[in-house]
């Protein structure tokens, strides 16, 4: 069961999500939030699996709540935007998020959108997924720049990984161009993560392109 708490300010919006959640056996929605603020205090109250929330929230914004929910480890985010290349996208996937949906997806990938990022997936569609990289790849850097030096623990074979995971491949692409098996590929994955202190595969995909793996 994946435990959801759906955050989104426009009451109607909200409800159809709920409704499409809830027609799903294994999605469980454990609560509703109408700002940021309450997605933040909604999420350390209930630890969802899953924190799926608006870009553009009043009181806190979306990018804001997805820094917090993610920076004290308290579910995976998966935010919902009218653009699919809209700049508040950007800064969301940097503070964390798991990936994104455009609002207007159908009901059947919505549901597959939650499972997929609750098998530890991340981004939903590969072609979405690198054409989301490469313009963020385009965009300047706010902040300090990517040590290099954050590379150094990775294997050889984990660089290849982090390497694929920057130009969008999905676990299944990635085990063709290196050939191994699909569960191997996960299994790299898990491990550079955990090496790196990324929560998702689309943080790594970001610093693959920031330090040109």
């Amino acid at each position: 069961m994946i435990r959801v708490l759906v955050a989104e300010d426009q009451s109607a919006v909200r409800a159809g999500l709920v409704l499409i959640l809830r027609s799903a056996p294994d999605i469980e929605v454990v609560g509703e939030a109408a700002d940021g603020e309450r997605a933040v205090a909604l999420a350390r109250e209930l630890r969802p699996d899953l924190v799926l929330i608006d870009v553009q929230m009043p009181r806190l914004d979306g990018v804001s709540a997805t820094r917090q929910v993610v920076a004290e480890g308290l579910a995976d985010v998966l935010v919902l935007t009218t653009f699919d290349l809209d700049a508040y996208v950007f800064g969301a996937l940097r503070a964390g998020a798991s990936g994104f949906l455009l609002k207007n997806t159908e009901a059947k990938d919505l549901l597959e959108a939650v499972r997929a990022v609750g098998r530890g997936e991340g981004l939903i569609a590969p072609a979405v997924t690198r054409r989301l990289i490469a313009e963020f790849a385009a965009k300047p850097v706010r902040g300090p720049a990517a040590d290099p030096s954050v590379l150094d623990t990775l294997t050889p074979r984990e660089r290849e990984v982090l390497s694929c995971l920057g130009e969008g491949l999905s676990n299944a692409e990635t085990a063709v161009r290196l050939g191994m098996a699909e569960a191997t590929v996960k299994t790299h994955v898990s491990r550079l993560l955990g090496k790196l202190n990324l929560r998702s595969r689309v943080q790594a995909a970001v610093l693959a392109q920031e330090l040109g793996v």
